[in-house]
């Protein structure tokens, strides 16, 4: 019996480790177990659908109702809009703009002259496009100094190490500096309709034409004046014709960091063939639109593109509720609503043949 009892204590002795972990784990396991509400318990009221033949099939054959009618309505607006592209690269050696394609020719200065059978309605959006121009490429993108072009002056002395290569020429500092400025497009237009052979020009409206972020918030002048005297002791991009505070003579709001046209540049393309907006035509006797007759645009020819086989085009064109002309969109909601409707009929022919009691 002794030997028993001492077994007995033994056993209980050896127990006391376990039983204290135990008691700690669960604790522990208290300490962390969430409140007792409905919320953190997940015993909130909840609604689950019960989706059968009856709700599904008229689900579908609505939804792809709807997305034909808003398909339909896209597309028909899409083809209404009207677009102009005008390529002058110059490759040919029949275009207008072949003189000026030469790598070594310089202030060179082409027109393109077209003309249109009936009215085109404005407001009219000008643009310039470029084809094979990654601008999307990761060094490239990156190849721009953020403190600089938001006006700080230290970093036009010591430009952020991202600029190179263009960081530095001739051991003095660029600004702005890095790829992306640096490769700024450059060519410049006019437009002319021709009126018992003389030409009238075709006001463009240049302002508000970048983002609003961009010209408000992202990119900054420094609170220097002159402007110029910002930019004492540095040098303008390798490829630039002219300082960044002398973008513009005919505006001087219109410089620097906040220059329409740079802002416009700065803002990089996705795809690598795109186009950038360059005016409007919103003014005077073409507030409503080019007339029928004859034009003639006057080309600038500054920007190399033949170098890496780009092309060179600009782009006339209006604009409507949904924007510019894109018919991908409206095709894209007329296929899913054709594809929801046709679901919709395989669903309940399925139905139909093989529909089981409500019971089972």
């Amino acid at each position: 019996m002794f030997n028993n009892i001492c077994e007995q204590l033994t056993k209980l002795i050896h127990s006391i480790p376990n039983r204290t972990k135990k008691m700690v784990k669960e604790e522990k396991e208290m300490a962390n177990r969430p409140d007792n509400t409905a919320f953190t318990q997940q015993r909130l009221p909840a609604w689950q659908p019960m989706l059968s033949a009856g709700i599904v099939i008229p689900g579908f054959v609505l939804i792809g109702l709807a997305f034909i009618g808003i398909g339909v309505a896209l597309f028909v607006t899409s083809r209404s809009i009207e677009v102009l592209e005008l390529d002058y690269t110059g490759v040919e050696s029949s275009s207008a703009c072949f003189k000026c394609s030469e790598p070594n020719k310089v202030n060179c200065v082409c027109e393109l002259e077209f003309s249109l059978d009936s009215l085109f309605k404005g407001p009219l959006f000008f643009y310039y496009g470029l084809t094979n121009y990654f601008q999307n490429y990761r060094k490239y993108g990156v190849s721009k100094d953020y403190d600089q072009l938001s006006g700080n002056l230290d970093n036009f002395k010591t430009p952020s190490d991202t600029c190179a290569p263009y960081k530095y020429y001739n051991n003095i500092p660029i600004v702005p500096c890095g790829s992306v400025a640096n490769s700024m497009f450059n060519d410049t237009f006019k437009l002319y309709q021709i009126i018992n052979g003389t030409k009238k020009q075709v006001p463009f409206d240049g302002k508000g034409i970048a983002w609003w972020t961009d010209y408000n918030i992202k990119y900054r002048n420094p609170s220097v004046t002159p402007l110029k005297d910002a930019f004492n002791g540095t040098v303008k991009p390798v490829f630039w014709p002219k300082p960044a505070y002398e973008l513009d003579p005919t505006d001087p709001a219109n410089n620097g960091f906040i220059n329409q046209d740079f802002l416009v540049w700065m803002r990089r393309a996705a795809l690598p063939h795109f186009r950038k907006l360059y005016r409007r035509i919103t003014e005077g006797d073409y507030a409503q639109g080019l007339p029928a007759g004859n034009y003639s645009l006057e080309i600038a020819y500054n920007y190399p593109v033949l170098s890496f086989d780009g092309k060179k085009k600009v782009v006339l064109s209006n604009v409507s509720w949904m924007g510019g002309k894109n018919e991908f969109l409206g095709i894209a909601y007329l296929v899913i609503g054709s594809l929801c409707i046709v679901m919709s009929i395989v669903m309940l022919i399925v139905y139909a043949k093989f529909k089981f009691p409500e019971e089972d």
